[in-house]
């Protein structure tokens, strides 16, 4: 296995909320999986926030951190992410000194410019979307409140003065490689659910990064749908999860719980529906170990990310678990006491 192969796997989780299941049990499931991905010998595990979606339960990100957190040992704990507009900088900044205190060289944190939601949703937070148009403004007052406080500095965060929090910039177009680049920052590309301009976006944030005293080289990270299991056919067919979730997100009406896996997509999506969620699906690798090993390797050949982020929003966390477990030994992860062949 070569340098590049041995880039290290993470894992994004949503906390999902399957049909005929409730958020109590996604909690539970959310420390099963992370305790399972640590053993395995993943480097973070992060939860994103989302607002308003009974199938996501990661809304109170900062909490769920803590909570994993403290349920683990070594793995990274973070989110991928928060998403800013929805706080102000100094609750954020207070909230993960807290964490960071409480779990040192554990603790990240991804910043998003998007709300995480709708717009009905926005307003009952408080916050507004404009607010997304000062994102770059308040990542630099979020980062100030990291640094050692200043005499006679008017506003610190407590906890949070001179608490080292790596501070990390998500996104899925052009804005957010170009503003990780110009402060100096590590990038998260969500090619997850919006591919389409992840090779402009990594070439952008290469091509511009400027070395900063939190980091002197660029380092980029993809996340990658993986849905592996024991054999080709029941990964495919686990995958329908996530192709019916794409699909009931472009009806009309609220979302709903996360799907139950089908025997046949065609039964509950449309011809043009499928069409759009491979278009967002395309960076997925479905399939047993053979196919999950040489798909993550075509993966990282072709586009030389620095770490991946594999996330398996699936309804059974038996599946989920399972598909993390394959992915490990496909790639070799120290802990997975397997290697790809």
């Amino acid at each position: 296995m070569s340098t590049q192969a041995r880039i290290p796997l993470s894992i994004l989780d949503l906390a999902p909320v399957a049909e005929g299941s409730d958020v109590a049990t996604a909690f539970s499931d959310m420390v099963t999986l992370a305790s399972h991905a640590e053993r395995l010998g993943y480097r973070r595990y992060w939860l994103a926030e989302h607002h308003n979606m009974p199938g996501v339960a990661s809304a109170a990100t900062a909490l769920l951190i803590g909570h994993v957190a403290g349920a683990t040992k070594t793995i990274r704990v973070g989110a991928g992410g928060v998403m800013l507009p929805n706080h102000a900088p100094l609750q954020v900044a207070e909230q993960f000194g807290t964490l960071a205190t409480l779990y040192p060289d554990r603790i990240d944190l991804g910043l998003g410019r998007a709300p995480g939601t709708d717009q009905p949703t926005v307003r009952a937070l408080r916050r507004y979307y404009e607010g997304a148009d000062a994102f770059p403004h308040d990542v630099a007052e979020l980062i100030n409140y990291f640094e050692p406080v200043e005499p006679g500095q008017l506003v610190q965060a407590v906890p949070g003065g001179g608490i080292e929090v790596p501070v990390w910039i998500l996104g899925s177009s052009l804005f957010g490689a170009r503003l990780a680049a110009a402060m100096g920052l590590p990038y998260s590309f969500a090619s997850h659910f919006a591919p389409a301009m992840m090779t402009e976006a990594l070439a952008a944030y290469h091509q511009n990064f400027r070395p900063s005293k939190r980091l002197r080289e660029p380092y980029a990270m993809l996340a990658l749908n993986v849905v592996a299991a024991d054999t080709r056919a029941e990964a495919e067919r686990q995958f329908t999860t996530l192709q019916q979730m794409f699909a009931y997100l472009r009806r009309p009406g609220q979302p709903g719980k996360v799907p139950q896996p089908v025997d046949d997509i065609h039964s509950v999506v449309t011809p043009q529906e499928l069409a759009a969620v491979g278009q967002a699906l395309s960076c997925s690798v479905v399939g047993d170990a053979k196919d999950v090993a040489e798909g993550i390797a075509d993966f990282v050949e072709k586009h030389r990310p620095d770490e991946l982020i594999l996330t398996a929003n699936l309804a059974s966390v038996e599946a989920r678990m399972r598909s993390f477990e394959i992915a490990a030994g496909a790639w070799g992860l120290e802990g997975s006491g397997q290697g790809a062949a």
